[in-house]
């Protein structure tokens, strides 16, 4: 089964991108699109306090009448994150997400932030399982002498 932990170690760069809680939505949206991502963490002081993603700008932005350059992350951002460890499998996020119906899962060991994964990280792992399952049955099948 694979775990966050793999998810973690094949991504290309491993850099989190946080904002602090008092800019603005604008600053934020400036370094998603910059880092082509569609998520950022929100912090204060340092600390982690929040998740902010392009749904929640989707949802709270100019919709119900906030100006990007004017709303603080703080008044807008999601702080009831739900997390995962190193040790979580793809399934149990996929089942996260799904249950919360949510795109982005902070990663978290030793209440220390490690990373994030997304949907796009979990379903390509997901996936590539599935084939790898495939390719054994289709192996023993073969292997078997078993002809369809």
């Amino acid at each position: 089964m694979t775990t966050v932990r793999k998810l973690l170690e094949a991504k290309e760069t491993a850099k989190n991108f946080s904002v602090e809680a008092s800019q603005t939505v604008l600053d934020a949206l400036k370094v998603m699109a910059d880092a082509h991502i569609g998520a950022i963490l929100v912090t204060e002081n340092g600390k982690i306090i929040g998740i902010y993603t392009e749904r929640d700008y989707l949802y709270k932005g100019e919709i119900e009448g906030r100006s990007a350059k004017d709303t603080k992350l703080k008044d807008v951002m999601v702080s009831k994150m739900i997390t995962v460890t190193n040790e979580t499998t793809v399934e149990q996020c996929m089942g996260l997400m799904k249950q919360y119906r949510i795109r982005h899962l902070p990663v978290v060991e030793h209440d220390q932030l490690i990373g994030l994964v997304s949907m796009r990280d979990v379903m390509l792992a997901a996936i590539e399982n599935k084939e790898s399952e495939i390719r054994g049955l289709e192996n023993y099948i073969l292997g078997s002498g078993f002809q369809s």
